[in-house]
């Protein structure tokens, strides 16, 4: 009787602890609808996988790449030439969509921060054939926009803003010219714009990330260290390497002093992100020929990872979203 209902007790926690997650959070992602046509769009779901639904829904290509709170944060080349990206936002269930800004933005991940004068995105963009890759802050409530780096020596991507410590991390080379024989790594940048007024991208820089260099497995063209997640309970940053062979979410403290790798298993593991508590971890994983994605979650305590998506499409890049009571 006892061990009945001290069985009883855990089941009922598990599943109130996994409710209060379905009732709190849904996931969108990247599914790939026609690869002749180059056509994604982003679909959303609950925690469990249930109520499937394609919120974009266009001919182009949309991909899901951010999320603060119930905002979603996607870049789309509707309207315009094909794979000319701009920025854009909804909900999660694909309402109040809305073109944020004339700028014209990179293929990249990108975050969010707020001050006193207003509520901002970091972002890659570009300004016709001349700027490239730089870094540009967009005015999320009218969309006005200013570009932050003028840098044409480095390769730079997904910036990551972490409120905490007022600093971005970001994919980053020093010298794009040694692309094939330096692999980019994370780097940490000051960024406050109190601070430095004018150019807030500040000069402090620090690299977190060291890709093992007896590990000979991976091409100069994949991932030593892709796209930063920053976990805001457990204050790390987790992100994507291919090592051995595989693609995993590795992790490494804001110091750079503590790194650890945080999936395993025959099945490689690739774009993720957090909830924004920090207990869950959303991914797209795949088999070792990596013919195909599907999303999964997992409880970052326990480890246990449940998947959610099993057809043929390619699903990929999910970003979990909250949603209101």
């Amino acid at each position: 009787m006892i061990l009945r209902c001290v069985a009883l007790f855990i089941f009922l926690f598990f599943t109130q602890q996994y409710s209060i997650a379905q009732k709190s959070y849904k996931i969108v992602y990247n599914v790939l609808e026609d690869r002749e046509k180059d056509n994604y769009d982003v679909y959303s779901m609950n925690m469990d996988g249930s109520d499937k639904k394609n919120i974009t829904n266009t001919p182009g290509v949309e991909w899901v790449y951010y999320a603060y709170k119930d905002k979603v944060y996607y870049i789309s080349d509707k309207d315009t030439c094909h794979r000319c990206y701009f920025l854009y936002e909804m909900d999660a269930y694909g309402n109040n969509k809305r073109k944020l800004s004339a700028l014209q933005v990179e293929d990249s991940w990108m975050s969010r921060y707020d001050i006193a004068t207003g509520s901002y995105l970091l972002v890659m963009g570009r300004i016709g054939k001349v700027v490239r890759n730089q870094l540009f802050r967009v005015n999320i409530t009218d969309g006005t926009y200013k570009q932050i780096t003028d840098d044409t020596v480095s390769n730079k991507r997904d910036p990551l803003f972490i409120p905490e410590l007022k600093e971005i991390v970001m994919a980053y080379r020093p010298d794009k010219t040694l692309r094939k024989t330096v692999p980019d790594e994370l780097w940490k940048f000051s960024f406050d714009e109190e601070t430095y007024g004018p150019n807030p991208f500040g000069k402090v820089k620090m690299q977190l990330t060291h890709f093992p260099q007896e590990d000979t497995t991976t091409q100069w063209f994949e991932y030593h260290a892709g796209p930063p997640q920053w976990n805001s309970k457990y204050k790390f940053i987790s992100y994507l390497s291919r090592q051995k062979g595989q693609h995993q979410v590795h992790a490494v403290t804001p110091n750079g002093k503590n790194q650890w790798q945080i999936t395993s298993g025959e099945m490689g593991s690739g774009w993720h992100s957090w909830s924004s508590d920090g207990k869950w971890l959303a991914m797209d994983k795949t088999n070792k020929e990596e013919k195909g994605y599907d999303i999964y979650l997992m409880n970052y305590k326990t480890k246990k990872t449940i998947q959610l998506t099993s057809d043929a499409k390619y699903e990929q890049a999910p970003v979990i979203v909250e949603v209101k009571k």
